[in-house]
């Protein structure tokens, strides 16, 4: 049976769609399995109850102990890293008023509404090669009062330089900028170890959905050297959602006590299919970045929300349209799915870019 056609505008129309023959390139969802330890004994009534709005005190001081010199104190246990995001800039807003908000472009879908929900105002500073151009960064930030950081990066799957990295550091110090870092893919990345930009001006955001592959249970949480802005993130989670899922919790404790040989085994799943979709893809004609983490690819290709469209309908590939992440003229895949899933994608996707050729120069 047929799919009707109609227009599709936003990644909402896929997301949690599967089944039904579709390959889905869309959700950044992993498909590996989290750790089987985290499920055991899960029953404690105390599991069901409500809990600090900070997060329960065991995990804080787990994850305070991956962290240098790092107090349970710095840390707010939040739904997600989205919930992270969305309290930091709300906080931001609450003690800085209408302030500016200097976003990399591609970003990640959700960035610009996030930040002009919580009343402040994205700016954009354009990547270059998938990378931040220092020199744009620098003249950009002078009007602003936070950054927003995201490497490893989701659409690009590229990861800044440290170079890079340590210039931020000390160009936002000097200024009294906040550093907002969403290093949820920090533990994916096939080059180098992630680098923690430092500094009492820095807010790190993380969360175990990636590296655990708990994207259901909700669990990320911020980093924060200043106290004003975890308390203005208590004084407003107070009156939201209140506690983090505390059962959620207890099974993210559980995770930050699984060896470090698990989560390298799954980076090399992931380098593996990084390494085959980007071949693939590469010899279909397709100009892109190499993923250097995370596991997504961008490649460029001309009339992309067509595609999205023609590929979901005429052959039931999920991709998502570059222009969600400010980049038109580009589709983002997601490699978050096993290997013959992979293949048979691929196989759809050169099927369907017979006789375009032109569309991908």
């Amino acid at each position: 049976m047929s799919i009707k056609r109609k227009k599709i505008t936003s990644s909402a129309y896929f997301i949690g769609m599967n089944g039904n023959g579709i390959v889905s390139f869309g959700s950044g969802q992993p498909d590996l399995p989290p750790p089987s330890t985290i499920f055991k004994h899960a029953g404690d009534a105390r599991l069901f109850r409500y809990g600090l709005i900070k997060g329960e005190i065991d995990l804080r001081k787990a994850l305070a102990k991956q962290y240098p010199d790092a107090a349970p104190e710095d840390f707010v246990v939040t739904n997600g890293a989205s919930e992270a995001l969305d309290l930091v800039f709300r906080a931001i807003h609450r003690m800085h008023g209408k302030a500016k908000v200097l976003v990399c472009r591609p970003y990640y879908y959700s960035y610009p509404p996030i930040v002009e929900l919580a009343g402040l105002e994205p700016v954009y500073t354009d990547l270059e090669d998938g990378k931040i151009n220092l020199r744009d960064f620098e003249k950009k930030v002078k009007s602003v009062k936070a950054v927003l950081i995201n490497s490893p990066s989701n659409p690009t799957g590229r990861v800044e330089d440290l170079a890079t990295l340590r210039a931020i550091e000390k160009i936002t110090a000097k200024r009294g900028v906040y550093v907002v870092s969403d290093e949820v893919y920090k533990d994916l990345i096939y080059e180098r170890e992630n680098y923690l930009i430092k500094g009492r001006h820095v807010i790190t955001i993380n969360s175990f959905s990636k590296t655990y592959s708990m994207c259901g249970l909700r669990i990320g949480y911020l980093f924060a050297r200043d106290p004003r802005i975890v308390e203005a993130v208590v004084a407003l989670k107070v009156h939201t959602s209140m506690n983090t899922d505390v059962l959620g919790q207890e099974m993210a404790l559980r995770a930050t006590k699984v060896p470090r040989s698990f989560i390298n085994h799954q980076t090399a799943i992931w380098k593996q299919r990084r390494d085959y979709i980007y071949g693939g893809l590469r010899a279909m004609g397709f100009d892109l970045w190499k993923p250097e983490g995370a596991f997504y690819v961008l490649p460029k290709i001309k009339n992309s929300g067509r595609v999205v469209e023609d590929l979901y309908y005429d052959h039931k590939v999920i991709v998502y349209d570059g222009a969600w992440f400010g980049a038109p003229g580009r589709i983002r895949l997601s490699y978050a799915l096993e290997l013959p899933k992979i293949k048979e994608g691929l196989s759809r996707i050169a099927k369907y870019i017979k006789g375009k050729e032109s569309w991908l120069k």
